[in-house]
């Protein structure tokens, strides 16, 4: 029998050491990246059956890089590996299609038992966010209302802005024009009745678009 294959995304290079070692044992790892953009690029050729990713990822931050992944491969299941305990965050998570959302904090054997769970086709939180929770811990976190209405292209524009880029360098790091890159910037200003670029950055940072 196969072992499912595995892709593993995480900016800090200890814990894919770490993270590849302790499931390798019982998957196969297929790929490791440390950047959003880069691991929406590859993974579509590395066929995986699931990818633990980060939340907080430079270029292109998990949310959004699950959401694009499950666009380009829709049968592949998705794990959140985080330090983000906001229920917020995690609802936002299962609404763009995750399956699991471990914390970084847990044992690590739950991580193990989160991919073990998706492989089956079903779903997996840590029980450190469901204490309280009755029923279906997944629909609770569904039923949240999510906090930001952007299109995932301006969330991506937003969160490389709010990285100190350039709207020349976000142009190239998404492959489109420039001319692009500023009408998704001025429609979100007219969008949010947003005055300034500063206040776009301090919009991005309250409202978890960019994640630390």
């Amino acid at each position: 029998m196969k072992r499912p294959r595995v892709i593993l995304a995480d900016d800090h290079t200890l814990v894919l050491d770490a993270l590849k070692n302790l499931i390798e044992r019982e998957f196969d790892v297929v790929g490791c990246f440390a950047d959003g953009c880069t691991l929406v690029d590859a993974a579509p050729r590395l066929n995986p059956n699931v990818i633990v990713l980060d939340i907080g990822m430079p270029t292109m931050n998990g949310l959004n890089a699950g959401q694009r992944l499950k666009q380009a491969i829709p049968m592949v299941r998705l794990v959140y590996l985080t330090m983000n305990n906001d229920p917020d965050i995690a609802s936002e998570a299962f609404r763009l299609g995750a399956s699991g959302f471990v914390l970084k904090n847990s044992a690590a054997t739950e991580l193990l038992q989160a991919i073990r769970e998706v492989v089956r086709g079903g779903y997996y939180v840590t029980p450190l966010m469901t204490e309280g929770m009755v029923g279906s811990f997944v629909q609770n976190f569904k039923r949240r209302k999510s906090k930001c209405n952007l299109t995932l292209r301006q969330k991506e524009v937003l969160q490389l802005l709010a990285e100190g880029r350039s709207m020349k360098e976000v142009a190239f790091v998404l492959n489109v024009s420039p001319r692009t890159v500023a009408f998704h910037k001025y429609t979100m200003m007219e969008h949010l009745n947003i005055k300034s670029s500063a206040q776009l950055i301090e919009y991005a940072m309250k409202s978890s678009v960019v994640f630390a």
